[in-house]
């Protein structure tokens, strides 16, 4: 089992939120609980479908996904504006936080991707699940049935649909943004075809993902 520990605190609360991440400045620590939880997301989907897969483990799975895309965001906000400061003032230097997160948001983008393709095909029934607690973000459900006089249950599935391709386009986006600047020489001759699969995924979400069409703003975020 992978275990956080560089962040304590966020040990026993991991997937809850990514407000803990806020508070944390250092590269080097987000880097590596941002590798420590990509490989816990993608241990977490090998059980979709299997005996250990539950409404628990959607969940789990759920709020770990928000909270890696979160950390992913967060960090990219403190490394790259660091690299184009260096940039402008003609520094040509190679940043290897920047270089890691490039290739752990990409890596992160193929499990999303599966995360997604999953769902499709073992979706889970969540009614029970929710049934005797609050959702993470029923409020859109309680307006509508005020104003509906009727029960709405929510479509868990439906809406984790909805929710994997926003966060699926937002770390597609960020990639696109550190692509710019990841080293040229011959250092990493792996970024040629690191680039190159990034792009093919980035086509292959825009291309079947957008086959679904939200309404409304998922209520699971």
């Amino acid at each position: 089992m992978l275990t956080t520990h560089h962040l304590p605190h966020l040990h026993h609360h991991r997937g809850s939120t990514a407000v803990e991440f806020h508070t944390v400045t250092n590269p080097s620590t987000l880097i590596v609980e941002i590798n420590s939880q990509v490989a816990l997301f993608r241990d977490m989907l090998i059980h979709v479908g299997q005996a250990r897969d539950c409404p628990e483990l959607r969940e789990k799975i759920r709020k770990l996904r928000r909270t890696c895309v979160e950390a992913c965001k967060h960090t990219g906000q403190i490394i790259i504006p660091q690299v184009k400061s260096a940039v402008s003032e003609g520094v040509l230097t190679d940043n290897p936080h920047l270089v890691l997160l490039f290739y752990l948001a990409q890596r992160f983008l193929h499990e999303l991707i599966k995360s997604y393709r999953l769902i499709q095909v073992v979706p889970m029934d969540m009614s029970g699940y929710y049934e005797n607690r609050a959702g993470p973000s029923n409020l859109g459900n309680v307006i509508s049935q005020i104003l509906l006089c009727k029960q709405i249950t929510p479509d868990f599935n439906q809406e984790e649909l909805c929710s994997i391709t926003k966060d699926s386009q937002e770390i597609a986006v960020l990639l696109a943004e550190m692509q710019e600047y990841m080293p040229q020489h011959d250092t990493y001759l792996e970024r040629s075809a690191a680039l190159d699969s990034a792009k093919s995924s980035h086509n292959f979400i825009y291309k079947n993902m957008s086959l679904l069409c939200c309404m409304s703003r998922p209520k699971y975020l």
